[in-house]
């Protein structure tokens, strides 16, 4: 699936061209990948529209990528042909800047994404460089597997940079794909942390429920207690302003989106320094992912895998 220009979805309901391409040829420690499964992302639609455009048009979207190496480039020699693999967002960086050398590459001046610096997965192959693939444990499908190669990587670098502790409480803005992996993760890694979610939607406040947040409520509502850090992962302005009332002293609210729509920006307005933003509260965005988080969070979903 090709696209092949920006467009507002309102007026192009379908933006993607179902075209024949070349097969990728691999070049120097690059692999060919055939595609089994890409998971859809709420990325797409900014790429589409142009809040993170594509470089180039046309280009091949998708950076949720499953499938089997069918050919190895010069030089590859990470894995074999037929090994079960997965591409993330990340698709290469420099390797020699400060950021790179110390596994921050999602920092990198080059860092380039997958479905959009360079051809994504909605295609039947692509290639990527050998050190940025990974391998998927066996319990997980290919449609299991390709929502933790981003909802679940980015949750797991949101929930890393909130410096959460176990016993305290964090907060969920939006219950979409990345945060109902999140709180699986809380359950796993921090059992005694109190979870609250902020949903619009009626039914993703029940499914909040049933995967054991203690709350679940409007975004605009305030939560029980003051919470110690939240994880926004809505396209919008206004959940940002509501989670600040909802932090402690100190505490540190994580914005995992690449980027926030206009439609609401003019709710900026309304912060209020002394309510939402003193008594050392912070903000801390979320920029990409490194091969790290992929790799640590694939091997996590593994362990607690076996254990269910």
């Amino acid at each position: 699936m090709i696209l092949n220009k920006l467009s507002n979805l309102k007026e192009n309901k379908q933006p993607l061209e179902l075209l024949e391409i070349p097969v990728p040829e691999p070049k120097v420690k690059e692999v060919l990948i055939k595609i089994s499964a890409c998971g859809v992302c709420h990325t797409e639609l900014d790429e589409i529209e142009g809040r993170t455009p594509p470089p180039r048009l046309p280009v091949v979207l998708g950076h949720q990528v499953v499938g089997r190496i069918v050919e190895t480039g010069p030089k590859a020699n990470q894995y074999n042909t037929g090994q079960r693999v997965g591409i993330a967002w990340i698709n290469s960086a420099c390797g020699n800047c400060m950021f790179c050398r110390s596994g921050e590459e999602n920092l990198c001046e080059q860092f380039k994404a997958t479905g959009r610096d360079a051809d994504g997965g909605y295609a039947q192959y692509t290639k990527v460089l050998e050190d940025f693939v990974y391998k998927i444990p066996d319990i997980f499908s290919d449609a299991q597997a390709a929502p933790l190669l981003c909802a679940g990587a980015i949750g797991y670098r949101s929930l890393r940079l909130t410096g959460l502790k176990d016993g305290q409480s964090l907060g969920l803005t939006g219950f979409g794909a990345s945060a109902h992996l999140v709180i699986k993760m809380v359950a796993h890694r921090f059992p005694n942390v109190n979870v609250y979610v902020f949903a619009r939607n009626p039914n993703e406040r029940d499914f909040a429920k049933e995967l054991g947040a203690v709350w679940a409520g409007h975004p605009e509502k305030g939560s029980p207690e003051k919470l110690d850090s939240i994880i926004d992962t809505t396209p919008a302005w206004k959940p940002v302003v509501e989670a600040l009332k909802n932090l402690k002293s100190g505490g540190r609210l994580v914005i995992n989106a690449i980027r926030k729509e206009e439609a609401d920006k003019d709710y900026l307005l309304q912060i209020d320094y002394p309510r939402h933003l003193w008594l050392e509260k912070e903000i801390k965005s979320v920029a990409n992912v490194a091969r790290q988080d992929v790799s640590e969070f694939l091997q996590r979903s593994f362990r607690a895998g076996n254990l269910e």
